[in-house]
């Protein structure tokens, strides 16, 4: 659940082919919502989320292929398995060349097709590492750059299509800082890291050693990147600032930023990238940019050919044979993440053609386990959980009457999206061979830039989805001011036709009313009804939002996963934010619910329904983590861990205090003073 952003990318999947299925694999986990995942012996009173989730907690320990385990994952698993089903069913019978399902079948054909991937070896990236070896100048390092970009391989700065941020019905292209291969910049930065960089820099070597170079040559290579990727680290900006929205905005005219940056030839590489008439462009962090510059002058060009040569490798690693993969894996996975085996390989299949060729193997899922009823259940939920928000706007006492007005006018140009797209994109255009893998990532990746690059200058397709179908996960669009819920979420726990109408409000209501906040949470606030950047609040309201915000960073900044480990509540305010809203607004609307259906009062399990609420939302967010993964995340994701967004918002309702008698002097008390009310 999050803000749509542009440069997200998926988890790195790479590993070696697993014979074995871990227990994850074998078992058939239910994620739906059940009193069986409680500990009563642990009073709620005491600690509300090992109440709810203590049993589960105990008997549901992190599978040796994953970093993470809970609810969201356990869904994920079964959504996987429909989509294993479609993709062995499609190599089974093929259907005829250029169809959907030949298509989706023929590339997962080339992911399991090991015996081509071991013949291969190195063969797929040759050419590019021959290419990089011949750079001869800073003109033929950004030809070949351009190149890798047109293909979307990742490297030297980010660079995307989005929406204009202050003109959002027409596309610009963006440069945002970049060219780190570890998660964060404070991996290089911050002496706590220093055991990862060692281990970062063996597995450097070891991949340059793996390529054919001689050890002294890949000693050499190794340090260059280091030292490469540690500079561009020092001048990028932390997370946190790259929250801000409007100081990560600058539009300059292309001219202008081309003159400011005499090293990099940036004309020739918008040109090379079919940018040639570009008018402008959005840059992002431009003290980045003026640093890549100089660094680009002052750094050898042989320094330059290893990084890119050492990029060629890490982007194409996880699709070549089993010696590439494995080393990629031990470092990405188990030494960064401390993920012990890697997911079985149908599944890294999967996933890759879910990120390659999301709307044709989502529209076979849609087909296999999305009914339409479900679309028509989750609109009535949606309009529930906007009707409790519009009145809210309408009666918030400390919003100004001017302020009111745009916040209303916002949520009448509010839209919804459920399920999938009503027209899934049309990939015929891809060739897709059944023994070439990498080539198919790459002809599909290359098939997305050019159709996002095509487009710059041109007119918004609001009609275009930013998830898969069977993503397990839903977003707020800024610039197109929607919310969007992929079919793969309306699933147990969150979704549940067969339950009480206190559980799904508790799950699926709460993921609502969460997206919806996030149109008024510290970033989202800052976009009009069309979705432009822009101030629309009196400097009154902004200043006692600010106020009220600042309440939940500094709960949130309490809050330690691990000893010494607090979580940034600066970074994650957008999310904590948009879970406070989110809980306290499908409370309302439950409560509204069984107003209007009085027989729907009942006790189920010997719970009330507030109770039933509370603790499908404690469910959602059951979660075991392991630490290195923990601490990855605490440092770059806007997300709170599951215990804590279970906790923290819930311990800001006055109703949940009266839900489970819980009074002062207890542990879960919070007392009513430092309660946050935003929304």
């Amino acid at each position: 659940m999050s803000v749509q952003r542009p440069t997200a990318t998926e988890p790195r999947v790479a590993a070696t082919d697993s014979a074995s299925s871990s227990s994850a694999e074998t078992a058939a986990p239910d994620p739906r919502f059940s009193v069986a995942r409680m500990d009563p012996s642990t009073p709620p009173t005491v600690d509300f989320y090992a109440y709810a989730n203590g049993r589960w907690l105990r008997e549901n320990p992190v599978p040796a292929d994953k970093v993470r385990w809970g609810a969201f994952d356990e869904l994920l698993q079964q959504n996987y398995r429909v989509l294993r089903e479609i993709l062995e069913q499609a190599t089974a019978t093929p259907d005829p060349p250029g169809s959907v399902r030949r298509q989706v079948g023929d590339f997962f054909r080339s992911a399991m097709d090991t015996t081509s991937l071991e013949r291969a070896r190195f063969g797929p990236i040759q050419t590019d590492l021959e290419r990089a070896d011949a750079i001869h100048s800073v003109g033929s390092l950004f030809q070949v750059w351009a190149s890798l970009h047109r293909d979307g391989f990742e490297g030297l700065f980010e660079n995307y299509v989005y929406p204009d941020k202050r003109q959002s019905e027409i596309y610009a292209f963006y440069l945002d800082q970049g060219g780190l291969s570890l998660p964060d910049r404070d991996y290089y930065l911050d002496p706590k890291f220093a055991e990862v960089l060692l281990a970062y820099r063996a597995h450097l070597e070891r991949t340059f050693r793996a390529i054919g170079d001689h050890p002294d040559r890949a000693a050499k290579a190794a340090a260059a990147v280091l030292e490469i990727e540690t500079a561009l680290a020092r001048v990028s900006r932390t997370k946190t600032e790259l929250r801000d929205e409007e100081r990560n905005y600058n539009r300059v005219d292309v001219a202008p930023f081309v003159a400011a940056h005499p090293t990099v030839p940036f004309a020739a590489y918008l040109a090379d990238r079919e940018l040639r008439e570009l008018p402008y462009l959005v840059v992002g962090q431009p003290e980045f940019f003026g640093s890549f510059d100089r660094l680009i002058q002052d750094r050898p060009l042989a320094d330059w050919k290893e990084y890119t040569r050492w990029q060629i490798v890490r982007n194409a690693a996880p699709f070549l044979h089993e010696a590439a993969e494995a080393e990629d894996f031990d470092f990405f996975h188990r030494t960064l993440l401390g993920q012990q085996a890697p997911e079985p390989r149908w599944k890294r299949g999967a996933i890759t053609i879910d990120q390659s060729l999301g709307e044709a193997l989502g529209a076979l899922y849609v087909e296999r386990a999305f009914p339409a009823e479900a679309r028509s259940r989750m609109r009535e939920l949606v309009e529930d959980l906007k009707s409790v928000f519009r009145d809210r706007l309408a009666d918030l006492p400390w919003m100004s009457p001017e302020t009111r007005q745009r916040a209303l006018a916002k949520f009448a140009a509010f839209g919804t999206k459920i399920g999938h797209p009503d027209q899934f994109r049309d990939y015929s255009s891809v060739r897709i061979a059944d023994d070439d893998y990498l080539g198919n990532v790459r002809r599909a990746r290359a098939f997305e830039v050019h159709r996002q690059v095509a487009r710059v200058g041109g007119p918004v397709d609001r009609t275009e989805w930013g998830m898969t179908p069977p993503t397990v996960n839903a977003y707020f669009s800024p610039v197109k001011n929607e919310i969007v819920f992929p079919a793969g979420i309306l699933q147990p726990p969150f979704f549940d036709v067969t339950v009480d109408d206190a559980v799904n409000y508790g799950g699926i209501g709460a993921v609502i009313g969460h997206e919806i906040t996030h149109g008024y949470d510290d970033q989202g606030r800052k976009f009009d009804a069309k979705g432009n950047l822009q101030d629309w609040w009196t400097s009154e309201d902004a200043q006692e939002f600010r106020r009220r915000a600042q309440q939940v960073v500094e709960e949130y900044n309490q809050y330690a996963p691990l000893p010494g480990l607090h979580l940034n509540g600066e970074l994650t305010l957008g999310e904590n934010l948009a879970d406070l809203g989110g809980l306290s607004i499908a409370y309302e609307a439950l409560q509204r619910r069984l107003a209007r259906e009085p027989k729907a009062r009942r006790a189920i399990d010997g719970l009330s329904p507030e109770q039933r609420f509370f603790l499908s939302w404690a469910q959602v967010w059951r979660q075991n983590c392991r630490e290195p993964e923990t601490r990855r995340r605490v440092l770059i994701d806007p997300h709170s861990p599951g215990e804590f967004r279970a906790l923290g918002a819930a311990a800001n309702l006055n109703a949940f205090y009266g839900a489970f008698g819980i009074s002062e002097g207890q542990p879960m008390w919070r007392p009513p003073e430092r309660r946050v009310s935003v929304w």
